[in-house]
């Protein structure tokens, strides 16, 4: 995640959390190499103490490689710890909506099935979101698909809660 990545990452922090998205763990993993290792210390100052961010040993299997997918990535999980979507570039650009709007259907939507986790005080934050995506043109509604689309991206009901 390059620093510009990681400063627009914590500007949507703040603005899921301002709309009542709260709880939600932000993870960035520095690459292995070199060059990301010595930057590090940018890449962590850029973000606040509310995103953590995870340098990789040189030594330990890359963590990309083990969730089959690239440094640019943003995979959302949901309160279970289940995989909602996997989103490449140029899909995980922050500069689009394709993760704040993935992350916020990750935040209300069954999409994987009931969740032992969900959180029963977050109707009013989710009828909020779901009016909204309610309220936008169908051809807005699609969410990419390519190889790093994760395959819930073809469920596209909406769950209502």
């Amino acid at each position: 995640l390059c620093l510009l990545q990681a400063s627009r990452l914590e500007d949507l922090r703040v603005k899921l959390e301002n709309e009542g998205l709260v709880n939600i763990s932000y993870v960035v993993v520095n690459n292995q190499g070199a060059y990301s290792r010595r930057k590090f210390h940018l890449l962590k100052e850029s973000v606040s103490d509310y995103i953590t961010v995870y340098q990789q040993d040189e030594q330990q299997a890359d963590v990309w490689t083990t969730l089959n997918g690239n440094k640019d990535d943003f995979l959302i999980y949901d309160r279970c710890g289940r995989l909602v979507y996997h989103l490449g570039l140029p899909y995980s650009f922050l500069s689009f909506q394709y993760v704040e709007e993935s992350i916020k259907i990750a935040y209300c939507e069954n999409k994987c099935g009931n969740c032992s986790y969900t959180v029963p005080d977050i109707g009013g934050v989710c009828e909020n979101i779901t009016k909204k995506a309610d309220e936008k043109p169908a051809e807005t509604e699609a969410k990419p698909s390519g190889q790093h689309s994760h395959h819930h991206n073809l469920h596209r009901h909406r769950h209502h809660h």
